[in-house]
This record gives structure tokens, sequence and C-alpha cells, in this order.
């Protein structure tokens, strides 16, 4: 399977993208994704968060992108908009998600460019993110010029146990 559209924002979370949604967020921690998930996780509390992420995105404090192939969505990435009143002009970039059968195909960096030209289309100067340390996504983000601020032993848990570090890098838009 290839990804046959260009990654899209989702201006409203429907059921149909929720479902879809929760399938990818369900793999990824599955396959060992450090997420903010446990495994196993269930598929009610895999839409609970997506429903929760959708009244983000009505209010406009979130930015939700997809990437879909002939299976419907099998990649998404998230910029967390709101923040502080001294923080207008940075957002976070959060929950980059790749399904399994959609990975090493240049889906990871076809979302990360259109986050980041989400961005700046909402103003923002500044991205922030964290990853695991030296895992794929860390990878991908020094690949496509996010500089490395540094890392945090023992951060997170991997969904099937273990601490995992975190990285966080950043990232000057439209400069």
């Amino acid at each position: 399977m290839t990804h046959d559209r260009s990654p899209r924002r989702l201006h409203t979370l429907d059921e149909s993208s929720i479902g879809q949604l929760s399938e990818v967020l369900i793999d990824c921690v599955e396959g060992g994704a450090s997420v903010s998930f446990m495994h196993p996780l269930s598929r009610d509390r895999a839409e609970a968060f997506w429903r929760s992420v959708a009244r983000g995105v009505a209010a406009g404090e979130r930015a939700v992108l997809v990437a879909e192939d002939d299976q419907g969505i099998c990649g998404t990435v998230q910029l967390v908009l709101e923040q502080p009143e001294n923080q207008p002009h940075r957002a976070d970039l959060a929950k980059m998600l790749v399904h399994r059968r959609a990975r090493r195909r240049g889906l990871g960096a076809a979302l990360l460019r259109a986050a980041e030209e989400a961005a700046v289309e909402c103003g923002k100067t500044l991205l922030v993110l964290d990853a695991v340390t030296d895992g794929p996504a860390a990878r991908l983000y020094e690949r496509m010029g996010w500089v490395r601020v540094g890392d945090i032993p023992g951060y997170a848990l991997f969904p099937k146990g273990g601490l995992c570090s975190t990285t966080y890098y950043y990232r000057q838009l439209g400069r």
C-alpha cells in the first residue's frame, strides 16, 4: 500500500475519522510506540482520546493532519495550537503516528512537512516536540532539520513496560 494523497488537515473529526484514527493509535501502541498509552489499548480508550482531540479541533486549540492510503487513514500528526498567553507564536507537535502497514514510505516526512506548513498558516513561528531518544521518530526529526535540545532519562514507559528516555527538539519556521 502506498499513500496516494498528500496529507491534509481535518477541520472536524467525525465518527469515521475517529474510528480510523483509533485504529492507527492502537496499532502504534501494539507496535511498541511510547505515545502516552499502555498496552493493551482498548478501542473505547482510543476513541475517548480522539473524541477529546475532536473537541480541541472544534475549539481551534488543535490541528489534526492525516495521511491516507487505499484502506483509509494510515498516519496522523497534531499541532497543539493553544499555548500560554506569553507564547502565542509557538505550537507543540504531538502524536506523530504512522500505521505499521504504511511505514518506510516517506509518510512521516510528508506529515511533518504538512504540519510545519499548517503551523505557518496558523501564524506559528516555533514548533517544539519530544520523541523517544534515538528512536525512529527522533531520527526522522533530525533528518528533517529539527534542532536537538537535550535528553531526559527515564521520562516515560514503553507501552509494554520499561523506562525510555525522551529527547526534545525545536524548529524555527518561516526563516
